[in-house]
């Protein structure tokens, strides 16, 4: 099984500034994702023309959707974005605003894998280092994601964390280790001249990644101001009962 995460920057190029979903869709379609985590989606906007990307990528990839419009502006808005060849069973959008800070969110999805069903989570977080660990402990607490203790889990997204300093906090402790280490190899921010790990994968509850890799072509490097991450991987065990996390 693959999963893409790719923080996509409303399909507008890092460094050309011009807006071609069509290279976003392009990146996305070498790779052969079963698996699909985007951030900075946008939803009729008129920087993107007002299209509805999350809306033209399910219907091109021919895959299922999970949509989380996380900021509004005046006209139109933009979030993250889960796609997946196989059923969603189950959504939940959670709420990672701290205060009057910049609205952020997490989506948790139940998906019907072949292997057994899967927690995934797709999420953008904030930009400071104390708020981005508030953050992630408000996740783990959430009774949407704990619904879900148990099954094999994925955490992917823009995690905005260039110190590296989540792999050390609650994720670990909650059983999800870091997919994309070490960071030196995972460096996805700017798509041009990538110096920082901002976009992570972390797994647990039996995942198993087989390999994980950064998307440098040259198309890649156009096509946002991120790089996308790729993870292959296999789901080895499908418990039953409490899972990491759950206090037993």
């Amino acid at each position: 099984m693959r999963l893409v995460s790719y923080n996509i920057h409303k399909g507008i190029g890092g460094r050309d500034r011009l807006y071609r979903l069509e290279r976003v869709v392009r990146v996305i379609e070498h790779e052969q994702p079963d698996l699909v985590c985007l951030q900075e989606v946008d939803r009729n906007v008129r920087r993107s023309q007002k299209e509805r990307q999350p809306h033209l990528l399910a219907r091109h990839f021919g895959f299922e959707s999970a949509f989380q419009l996380n900021h509004r502006l005046r006209r139109g808005g933009y979030g993250n974005l889960v796609l997946s060849r196989w059923p969603i069973s189950e959504r939940h959008d959670i709420s990672l605003r701290l205060g009057s800070r910049k609205n952020r969110a997490a989506q948790v999805v139940a998906v019907r894998t072949p292997a057994g069903t899967l927690r995934l989570c797709n999420l953008h977080l904030g930009l400071s280092e104390a708020e981005r660990h508030w953050q992630m402990g408000q996740l783990l607490a959430s009774p949407a994601f704990r619904k879900l203790d148990g099954l094999p889990t994925l955490v992917a997204g823009d995690f905005n964390d260039w110190r590296n300093s989540l792999s050390d906090g609650p994720l670990p402790a909650y059983g999800l280790g870091l997919a994309t280490t070490p960071p030196s190899r995972f460096r996805t921010f700017p798509a041009w001249w990538p110096l920082a790990a901002l976009d992570k994968v972390f797994a647990g509850g039996g995942v198993r990644v087989q390999r994980a890799h950064v998307v440098r072509d040259k198309l890649a490097r156009a096509a946002s101001d991120h790089l996308p991450l790729v993870i292959e991987f296999e789901i080895v065990q499908q418990r039953s009962g409490a899972g990491a996390g759950s206090g037993q």
